[in-house]
């Protein structure tokens, strides 16, 4: 019931996408989702040289034999890193799917992905970003919608828009994120043309998500009113939970405060002691509404296997009625 060019193009069980997180999705956590039956894809982001990538890469090797993606950034960097030189290694231990994600298109890698027959999806927030990806021979497109946690873009389109709205503008299959938490949403991209979901927070609250407990405590008491918009001011604006931390981040906002002492309020390594620390307030974490529909801790396998049994249920009862 739930086969779709995407599922068939990268032969998944399940037409789900885990949304690729900073400090979160780790090799194993990668490796989870893709044994669920969706695609994992693994954050880049951290490892910041050659050798320490792959062993990443190594180590979600040897945790599923599934299809997964790595993530490469191109958000802007206080540090950037040699991205090409990072790629090819990945290419070079066998990784055949890259999500890439961020402010500009990969151009320098475009033609690395190309000689080497990689599987290119390009993850964006607007129809005319989808448009440029196409034209440079992206083989997938994600669109995410103002719902989203993380990255939002600038033009604060809903999901319920955005996506058939590019599904209408490219003709590349399309993969559709935003607000996504069960079976319902789901089944409402899926209706509105995309051929997969991507669903991120939502994957937070699983008992192989490797943040702190009493981050999923805390996020699992989250409504849908608690989340915010960050870094507006500097055009990189992100959805994140409604913390003591994303508050600093907007007051600095507020005093105008240079770009890099906003980013550096903003940046991984603070999330990151909050993750493994547990100290709620220390860092900033991406969080989409739908985090105010998120209730309870299942494995990613529960989780997975229940969205897909609840959507088989609703497009019955859509069927019937």
């Amino acid at each position: 019931m739930f086969k779709t060019q995407v599922t068939e193009m990268l032969k998944l069980k399940y037409p789900i996408f885990a949304g690729n997180m900073m400090n979160i999705s780790k090799p194993e956590f990668a490796a989870a989702c893709s044994n669920a039956g969706g695609l994992g894809i693994m954050a880049s982001v951290m490892y910041r040289t050659a050798e320490p990538l792959r062993e990443a890469v190594q180590k979600l090797q040897s945790l599923t034999k599934k299809p997964f993606a790595v993530n490469v950034n191109l958000f802007p960097m206080l540090m950037p890193v040699k991205l090409d030189k990072l790629v090819e290694m990945m290419i070079n231990e066998g990784v055949t799917i890259i999500e890439t994600s961020g402010h500009q298109a990969p151009d320098k890698l475009i033609p690395i992905f190309k000689a080497n027959h990689v599987t290119w999806i390009h993850k964006c927030a607007g129809v005319r970003y989808a448009k440029k990806a196409e034209s440079l021979g992206a083989d997938i497109v994600e669109v995410v919608g103002w719902e989203n946690g993380g990255a939002t873009g600038m033009f604060d389109i809903g999901t319920i828009v955005l996506t058939p709205a590019t599904i209408e503008a490219i003709k590349l299959p399309v993969v559709a994120g935003g607000g996504i938490a069960d079976a319902r949403g789901l089944v409402a991209v899926l209706s509105l043309g995309a051929q997969a979901g991507l669903i991120g927070s939502r994957l937070l609250l699983t008992k192989e998500c490797p943040i702190h407990d009493n981050l999923k405590a805390a996020l699992a008491k989250a409504t849908i009113y608690d989340t915010t918009i960050i870094m507006r001011s500097l055009n990189a604006t992100h959805r994140v939970w409604n913390n003591e931390a994303a508050k600093r981040v907007q007051q600095l906002e507020e005093e105008k405060k240079n770009q890099n002492e906003i980013f550096e309020a903003a940046a991984g390594a603070k999330s990151k002691i909050m993750y493994d620390g547990g100290d709620i307030t220390a860092g900033i974490i991406s969080c989409s509404q739908s985090i105010g529909l998120a209730k309870d801790i299942p494995t990613v396998q529960e989780l997975f296997d229940r969205i897909m049994k609840e959507a088989k249920e609703i497009v019955q009862k859509l069927y019937n009625s």
